[in-house]
């Protein structure tokens, strides 16, 4: 994996608000996000890790390139989930939200998992 720099930081989304609001109201400095790329084959994955309180929490999945945004959400979601602000869903995702997945993958779109 390999950080990708970028030169400006991209609006902050539901998930991420929520997070920076944790860290303000507990006293916690500001959420780090970083973006990483894998190059997997001919194509290059991305996802996310954000740093929250000393703690490094990475997204659940990888992305192609035009949802990077969805990878800032999803280590967004994934950190509050660690930090009892959210519920974690219990078990695996219901089959249509799963075939959803795979044929937006199959278009090149969405989430690539990994």
């Amino acid at each position: 994996m390999s950080p990708s720099s970028t030169s400006s930081a991209p609006e902050p989304t539901p998930k991420q608000d929520q997070l920076i609001g944790y860290c303000r109201s507990n006293g916690l400095r500001h959420p780090a996000f970083q973006v990483v790329s894998d190059r997997r084959g001919g194509r290059t994955a991305w996802s996310c890790m954000v740093s929250v309180g000393g703690r490094e929490i990475h997204a659940r999945f990888w992305y192609d390139s035009p949802y990077v945004g969805s990878a800032r959400e999803d280590a967004a979601e994934r950190a509050l989930q660690v930090l009892g602000q959210i519920p974690t869903p219990a078990g695996p995702q219901p089959a249509h939200f799963q075939q959803q997945q795979r044929a937006v993958y199959r278009n090149g779109f969405g989430a690539v998992h990994g």
